[in-house]
Formats: structure tokens, sequence, C-alpha cells
């Protein structure tokens, strides 16, 4: 069965980024495609600073990457950049572990003048771990991302429209996969 890897690289622990993340899970759900999601923040900080390559935990999540057929990484923009914590677990990351994996580039930010921050960190650092199919991804604005009082999110037309779109890009991947198989 086609797996689709989500990867929060979202420090905060009310995160808009993760809540993106869950909608778009909910989505990819909807066409029966079945999600796992790695919180990076829920992982050892240990690990993480001191660059512990062989930690179980850090193991296991990259068994998860190797597992997915499509890997969706999602981050806010701080400083015009990805989260450092993204940066910091990619840094344990082998070199070739998104070779062969569809990747989309999810970002939120605080402003339209961060819109590149896909095209000019986001995608070269996930190539530098061996993504060679990268999808346009989406960059929304996290004004564009409201929580209800019920703990669901609401999001814009337009963003909510991009992200639809990459759930049937990744849907549409998956197919293609499936019938080369």
């Amino acid at each position: 069965m086609a797996q689709v890897l989500l990867i929060s690289g979202s420090p905060s622990k009310v995160s808009k980024t993760s809540k993106v993340l869950g909608y778009v899970a909910e989505q990819l759900g909807r066409h029966g495609v079945s999600t796992e999601t790695i919180s990076i923040r829920d992982l050892p900080p240990e690990d993480l600073v001191y660059a512990r390559f062989d930690s179980s935990t850090i193991k296991g999540t990259i068994a998860s990457i190797e597992e997915a057929d499509v890997v969706i990484v999602a981050t806010p923009v701080y400083k015009a950049s990805y989260a450092g914590l993204l940066k910091s677990y990619i840094d344990l990351l082998p070199q070739t572990i998104l070779s062969g994996k569809v990747v989309v580039p999810i970002a939120l930010g605080g402003s339209l003048a961060h819109l590149l921050v896909i095209e000019y960190a986001l995608k070269p650092i996930l190539s530098a771990v061996g993504a060679q199919t990268i999808l346009n991804g989406v960059y929304g604005l996290d004004t564009e991302v409201v929580t209800n009082a019920d703990g669901r999110v609401s999001l814009g037309d337009d963003v909510r429209n991009r992200f639809d779109n990459v759930v049937q890009q990744v849907v549409e991947s998956l197919r293609v996969k499936v019938t080369s198989s």
C-alpha cells in the first residue's frame, strides 16, 4: 500500500504548520491514502542538538521515510528561512534518503515577502538529501490558517485550493506508482 509521510518542522506546541498537515492528511484519507506523521518537536532534543545519528528514535524516523512513497515536509518561516529544528533533523538523515520519492514542500509565513522560501531555501536542502522529484508545494500566510473553537482548522479559500491541488497531485503520483509497479 502506498504511504505518505508528513514531517512537521515546527518547534511550536500549538502549530499552524501541524494543523495544515492534519488537513492534508484528512484530505489524503478521503482518497484512501494512508499517512503517518513525524513531528520533529516531539523527538528527543538531545538527539537533535548532539547529532545522535545512532539514536533509536532517529533511526525509527529514518525507517518511516524509507518506507514512504511520498514525503511532505512542512515548516514555519523564521527569519526568511525554514525552522532551525527542521535543519537539525535533516542533518541527521542519510544523504540519499529522499531519492526515488515524491517530495512536497510546504511553508507558512507571516508575509508574502517570504514567498520564495520554498524555491531558495527548502528545495535546496531537500535536494541535498536526495530529493529529485519535488512538487511545487505550497506557501501560505499563517493568517490564512485559523483554529476554530472546536480545534479544527479553517483555511482561507486561496490556500485551501492550493492544498487541495497538492493533494490531487500526490494522489495522482501514487496512482502512477501503483500502475507502473
